[in-house]
């Protein structure tokens, strides 16, 4: 071998080395995963808590009297779990509050009497009072139609969508992600590019134009007509009805006649009933109330002080609101109940953490992820122009959970790769828990986005979805019963564990680049 070969073989073996010691595995506590896992496993508290939400609070609309109720509650008991500078920050106008108060339905047919599973819409006005009256039906799809039920519908209940077919559930609607499922998740998505260029979906001003939205017009044509209510079948079937928003929240808002979404069988029957000229009565009692006392509303929080490093910031969140016809315990009370419990071994544990972890508790995120936006925008950045506040450079993770009752599984890095290997480590002594995946992908429709959207690191748990979509998520269905509680033990000691780590690491983790302005008011 050549003097020159020995000398490039030798640059070779020399440039390998260091681009593995430049990579120094990251510290993780197992002593302090033992203490978490005892607490979380073995005393775990986040059933109670959970029921205290769901059973006693129920239903957590933002605005209404129980969500204030229930936030009162979480603040006395992080209070009790020592947790400090615990508060409510206010934000807002979010607009008026509603609470559906009663509501009873039956119908009253020429030969039997029955009763019918039906919810009203939020922000929608009652009866005033049991009301009896004919069923009719008033399928309005467009403008031609107006004409055509206008002068006949007034003192009565409107059907006015078409009974839809309602199929076999030949698949269970509960299940877990199975590996070649989470094996696909951590795989890097390529979208191909698609042929045209801007401007080809349509020339400016075309189609509708500035026409008013048609459903808006529609609701203005059943309250002018002088309806009762209107009434539409509801997705999901065997007595699962999903159901949210129909009127507006602000005091300026048009008003909206009385809407209510009945479960699809007995929507059926109803229909199936006029088709063949026999005719239908239906008597209902509906109590709506709406709240404009106050037309903010609040995020919960709470902190663990940090020692050397308390100024800089690690968080822990999940929304605290709800729709309204179930407890909303999947969707969020299961979360809320997991970040209370993930605190609360922390404390109970008695492990020190350099950086303050810090619980926050959002409202107004099924309305557009309002609390957590105007939480970001007062404490780290407004990112319609991105002026960055102090503590935006002091913060270092924030940890969301908001998928449900099921297990996580991994986590959605939201394209920051620099935090893969760290991740990687800090999920190894839970894979015996079945958390194994990290996905480079983005997830969306929840509060991390509000961190992400302004250059802060924010991530999403993977869950298994168990009866997420199928069954629980805005429906009546969405209870404590619904719960898988060895599910949310293990999510709080993961999350418990995930928080201690991002608290004590030398340096905060690493961030994406600064995004750019987004332009337009805050939300």
């Amino acid at each position: 071998m050549t003097h020159v070969r020995v000398i490039a073989l030798f640059i070779v073996l020399f440039l390998a080395i260091p681009i593995v010691a430049q990579m120094p595995q990251e510290k993780v506590d197992l002593d302090a995963i033992y203490k978490i896992k005892d607490e979380g496993l073995n005393h775990s508290q986040v059933m109670d808590t959970l029921s205290y939400l769901t059973d006693v609070y129920g239903a957590r609309l933002t605005g209404s009297p129980q969500i204030r109720a229930a936030g009162d509650w979480v603040k006395k008991k992080l209070t009790e779990s020592e947790l400090v500078h615990v508060q409510t920050e206010p934000w807002g106008p979010f607009g008026r509050g509603w609470t559906n108060e009663k509501i009873t339905a039956r119908a009253i047919s020429p030969s039997v009497s029955f009763p019918v599973i039906a919810y009203p819409k939020a922000w929608t006005p009652g009866t005033n009072g049991p009301v009896e009256a004919d069923l009719v039906t008033a399928v309005v799809t467009n403008d031609q139609d107006f004409d055509k039920f206008r002068g006949q519908l007034h003192g009565k209940y409107a059907m006015i969508a078409a009974v839809p077919e309602v199929q076999a559930q030949f698949q269970a609607p509960g299940r877990r992600l199975s590996d070649d499922e989470l094996q696909n998740m951590s795989n890097q998505p390529v979208q191909p590019p698609r042929g045209g260029g801007p401007g080809q979906r349509g020339a400016p001003g075309g189609g509708r134009g500035n026409a008013p939205n048609f459903n808006e017009r529609r609701l203005k044509f059943f309250l002018d007509e002088g309806v009762i209510a209107t009434i539409e079948p509801g997705q999901g079937s065997g007595g699962t009805v999903f159901v949210q928003s129909g009127g507006g929240r602000n005091l300026t808002d048009a008003p909206v006649p009385p809407q209510v979404v009945m479960s699809v069988e007995h929507y059926g029957r109803l229909w199936r009933m006029l088709e063949r000229k026999v005719p239908v009565r239906l008597e209902m009692d509906i109590q709506n109330k709406f709240f404009d006392d106050d037309l903010n509303s609040f995020n919960i929080v709470g902190e663990i002080a940090g020692m050397d490093k308390a100024d800089e910031l690690v968080m822990l969140g999940a929304h605290f609101d709800s729709w309204h016809s179930g407890t909303g315990a999947t969707d969020n009370a299961a979360g809320s109940a997991v970040m209370i419990e993930a605190m609360r071994i922390l404390k109970a544990t008695g492990l020190k953490m350099r950086r303050t972890v810090r619980l926050a508790l959002w409202t107004g995120e099924e309305e557009g992820i309002l609390g957590s936006r105007a939480y970001v925008t007062q404490h780290f950045a407004d990112r319609t122009d991105m002026k960055l506040k102090p503590d935006h450079s002091k913060f270092s993770a924030y940890f969301n959970l908001d998928n449900g009752t099921g297990t996580i599984r991994g986590v959605y890095l939201q394209g920051n790769e620099a935090v893969a290997p760290i991740f990687q480590a800090w999920m190894q002594p839970f894979k015996n828990l079945g958390m194994t995946t990290l996905t480079i992908r983005s997830t969306g429709g929840t509060d991390h986005l509000s961190f992400d959207a302004v250059g802060l690191p924010g991530f999403q748990f993977i869950q298994d979805p168990i009866e997420y979509n199928s069954r629980t998520h805005h429906s009546n269905m969405d209870v404590y019963e619904r719960i898988q509680a060895a599910d949310l033990m293990k999510d709080a000691v993961i999350i418990a564990s995930f928080a201690y780590h991002a608290a004590n690491r030398d340096e905060k983790l690493p961030r994406k680049p600064l995004p750019k302005p987004q332009g337009g008011p805050a939300r």
